[in-house]
């Protein structure tokens, strides 16, 4: 078999929100090196030092969840991270199909809201709970498995849906 690949690209709204908090945290680690005034309380230069290591461990910690792309394989989708793949096994996958802004109106229950990704535990009216591995809002395809159910954004949803589907039945 031969896999299909499919890039995630970011859209308008991931890289707004990526590139303003990266920027501002930046900002403020940058601040606080050069020694910006702390309130007597909090005078200790480790203080400073934690105070950098935390707002820089904000971009560092969404980092490894960055979605690079989903590859089709001959077991189910393969959702490539920075550092590690997630499946979706076709033996559980019962649908797929194209839901552009299938985000919205969606609560996040637990997760990343936009920095490099919008990731993690997701719930809205139409879908339930579901999990989200996204960079595009307006380019969504809703996975439905037999106890879950998933929403992706591949470059090309409708020959992302097609060639899932294909799989599924061959």
């Amino acid at each position: 078999m031969t896999h299909f690949h499919f890039k995630a690209p970011w859209g308008r709204t991931l890289t707004i929100i990526s590139v303003f908090t990266t920027l501002l945290m930046l900002g403020v680690a940058f601040e606080l090196s050069a020694g910006l005034r702390m309130p007597a309380f909090v005078s200790l230069p480790e203080s400073r030092t934690l105070g950098i290591l935390l707002v820089l461990l904000i971009p560092l910690g969404a980092l490894p969840f960055v979605i690079r792309g989903y590859v089709i394989t001959k077991d189910g989708i393969l959702i490539k991270r920075l550092w590690w793949n997630t499946v979706l096994p076709f033996a559980e996958i019962q649908t797929v199909e194209v839901e552009p802004l299938a985000l919205s109106s969606s609560f996040r229950t637990c997760g990343n809201g936009g920095l490099y990704s919008f990731t993690g535990y997701y719930w809205n009216r139409q879908l339930g709970h579901f999990r989200a591995y996204v960079t595009d809002l307006n380019r969504t395809v809703i996975v439905r498995m037999r106890n879950r159910t998933a929403v992706l954004s591949p470059d090309k949803p409708e020959a992302f849906a097609r060639a899932v589907t294909q799989s599924l039945h061959s």
